[in-house]
């Protein structure tokens, strides 16, 4: 699966070297998955690249895949709609164990806004929530004003997850220096209206490396530590 793995607080930290297969990914976040739920291995956060795809959640519509030739479209259970995936983003796959963390997923998605809210914080960038919209957005003020008067907002960062028996795969992505010209081949989670950004053209000049740096040094804070094991697994402390 990685090229490195460090291990810190009972969650695994895998960085994968190279563009790693979709399909591939999948199947050992599923195998990953299903190990946590059965208790014999430990959460884990994976960081790793895709080559150039884009990804079909639960909620996607035909619609919003605009030039389907263009790369390939790979059909997912996670939550969301068109996402693509490529080279400059850096992919984490969050396997967290939602026994431990509270069984809640609304509070764990809104944990993986602070977490990519806290890692932009990490480089100067203010990255805001929007209701109704999924992901974490930029104000750019660098822009013209839109029709109406206020400046634009592009996406950064997209979010999808999937849960089965309380413990959580997928994960986010947050760009860092993608070709951005690759988003146009879909409606990127369905919106219209926005474009999208990466840290590279918000000036700020950071690599994937960073990024993980950045990552490692937030993810506590924002996602909070499991609770110790219980010898109920399907217990939750309150």
């Amino acid at each position: 699966m990685a090229a490195c793995q460090t291990v810190n607080a009972m969650v695994e930290w895998i960085t994968s070297d190279g563009l790693v297969d979709y399909e591939t990914a999948v199947e050992q976040m599923e195998a990953r998955a299903e190990a946590i739920a059965r208790g014999v291995a430990d959460e884990a956060v994976w960081l790793l690249e895709h080559p150039p795809l884009y990804t079909a959640g639960t909620s996607a519509r035909p619609e919003d895949l605009t030039d389907p030739h263009r790369f390939p479209v790979h059909v997912s259970r996670r939550g969301g709609e068109y996402t693509y995936h490529g080279p400059g983003q850096r992919v984490a796959y969050t396997m967290l164990d939602l026994n431990r963390r509270g069984r809640d997923i609304r509070a764990f998605v809104r944990g993986l806004e602070d977490w990519i809210i806290a890692t932009l914080a990490e480089f100067n960038i203010r990255g805001e929530r929007r209701e109704g919209r999924v992901g974490v957005w930029v104000v750019r003020h660098d822009r013209p004003l839109t029709a109406a008067g206020f400046p634009p907002e592009d996406k950064i960062a997209a979010i999808g997850v999937r849960v089965r028996r309380w413990v959580t795969f997928h994960g986010i992505s947050i760009n860092v220096e993608p070709d951005l010209g690759h988003f146009a081949g879909i409606v990127p989670c369905g919106i219209r209206e926005h474009g999208v950004t990466s840290l590279v053209d918000l000036g700020i000049p950071a690599s994937l490396t960073d990024v993980d740096v950045a990552l490692r040094r937030t993810f506590d804070r924002a996602i909070g530590p499991a609770a110790a094991v219980l010898d109920d697994p399907f217990e939750v402390r309150r």
